[in-house]
């Protein structure tokens, strides 16, 4: 009977001894009263000690009496001390520290002896066997630690350093600091808690050169949102990964934020031409902005109202329409502007053509002028590059001032198109190329006119116009 014993303690994965085993083993005979034989309990115990066990991190639940996992230490908080009813130990003690593997993180509370223990031998980076009770906790499911144990055979993948990029986030990583631009902003939102305390939630994308990431401000930190600038560049502190929808998101909650930082960071989106673009795609477009209809409101069902409007953007393969849809449509965007749109749905539109939605999950980000296009390399100033940055005159004044200068600086040329812009500066649109026209001539959108004047500093200044 005893290599029964032994051959079913073979087949367990558990740190309980040999010995003790047999110990528990024999208990369990003599507890059954002489019901069941030493191979039947060994096999009754077996089950005992495997029961809590989990395949990861994200199979831990609330309701479990008790949980066994091995995970990485993601971050390690400081010890806080509490006054209990005890009169031989009234001060507690309890640090929480944060824990990941490939399915997910958890918080584990340590307390007491542990708790000294953790600060003074525990490491970001130790892979720890844990055996706890878990519970729902304030920021998600908490285990409390009943024994926990460092490992130095397993390993878990699990990327810990010091500074990321988008592109090394992964599921179940805290402790985050992460570097980016900002490419959208949304306004706060609040909303009620189970326990009836008004929490506040905000977003904003970043990104960097490897990518870009949906970043949650919770609570205090959702004001930050509405202090950032897009194009301006922040770093992420004390950031935890969480995955919705089938996404990596990074949060922030009391432990981290979200600061203005000087430092270099450009996000460059990876956009698909607008002739490979297939129905129901999630991807980037990028291009120049041909046409913009008026705003549009509507009733939902639900009563509340909406609002959408319909740009038309152009890159070197084709053209497609966007509806930019709540919020986005108060953007400032308009014919001639160069914008990528990140994360639209490509959708059938009118026509049995396809078009781009740009719903709460996507943003708008305006480009440099010349981005998609490759600037003044690739098509000359009656181009997008006729476009620069600061260029735009301010008004007829402004422009017919700047006319009447050196003409020795201009050229003489000619341009025909349609008209995408109707107010002075008029855009034209010739279904390759966009100029911008000063002229104060009478014209109507979707006409075709062609222009004849001096071109300078990126402007054709209309002598005929017909």
């Amino acid at each position: 009977m005893g290599d029964d014993i032994e051959d079913v303690y073979g087949d367990l994965d558990t740190d309980v001894s040999l010995e003790e085993f047999r110990d528990a083993v024999e208990s369990k005979v003599e507890q059954m009263g002489g019901l069941a034989d030493e191979e039947t309990a060994a096999m009754l115990i077996a089950h005992e000690l495997e029961d809590g066990e989990v395949n990861g991190v994200a199979d831990v639940e609330p309701e479990m009496d008790e949980v066994k996992f091995i995970a990485k230490v993601t971050s390690i908080g400081d010890v806080r001390t509490f006054e209990r009813d005890d009169d031989e130990d009234p001060e507690g003690r309890v640090v929480n520290v944060d824990v990941a593997d490939e399915t997910g993180s958890v918080r584990l509370s340590l307390w007491d002896e542990q708790a000294e223990g953790a600060k003074d031998e525990l490491e970001v980076g130790d892979v720890l066997r844990v055996k706890g009770r878990p519970k729902d906790g304030y920021n998600g499911i908490e285990v409390s630690a009943d024994q926990v144990e460092v490992d130095n055979d397993e390993d878990v993948d699990v990327q810990v350093q010091d500074e990321y990029r988008v592109e090394d986030l992964s599921l179940g990583i805290s402790d985050v600091n992460l570097t980016g631009e900002v490419l959208d902003a949304e306004d706060v939102r609040t909303f009620d808690r189970d326990d009836g305390s008004e929490g506040k939630v905000s977003n904003v994308v970043l990104g960097d050169e490897t990518g870009r990431v949906r970043v949650t401000l919770w609570d205090d930190q959702a004001e930050t949102a509405t202090e950032l600038s897009q194009g301006e560049v922040v770093e992420v502190v004390d950031g935890y990964v969480r995955e919705r929808d089938g996404s990596l998101e990074l949060h922030v909650g009391d432990r981290g934020a979200v600061e203005p930082v000087d430092a270099d960071v450009a996000f460059e989106p990876d956009t698909t031409p607008i002739d490979a673009l297939e129905l129901d795609d999630v991807a980037d477009v990028a291009g120049v902005i041909r046409s913009a209809d008026p705003k549009r409101t509507f009733d939902r069902d639900d009563g509340s109202e909406g609002q959408v409007r319909n740009v038309r953007v152009q890159d070197d393969t084709g053209d497609i329409r966007v509806a930019l849809w709540g919020d986005k449509a108060d953007l400032d965007i308009g014919p001639g502007d160069e914008v990528a749109f990140v994360d639209v749905e490509i959708q059938d539109g009118w026509q049995d053509d396809i078009e781009a939605s740009a719903g709460w999950q996507a943003s708008v980000i305006p480009l440099a002028d010349g981005a998609t296009t490759g600037g003044e390399d690739s098509g000359g100033a009656t181009g997008l590059s006729a476009f620069e940055d600061g260029n735009e005159p301010e008004s007829t004044e402004d422009t017919t001032e700047s006319a009447d200068g050196d003409d020795a600086d201009g050229e003489e040329v000619e341009f025909t198109g349609v008209v995408v812009q109707a107010q002075n500066p008029v855009i034209l649109d010739d279904g390759e190329e966009t100029v911008s026209v000063e002229t104060d001539a009478d014209v109507t959108l979707g006409q075709e006119v062609t222009v004849r004047g001096l071109l300078r500093d990126g402007r054709l200044r209309a002598e005929e116009l017909h």
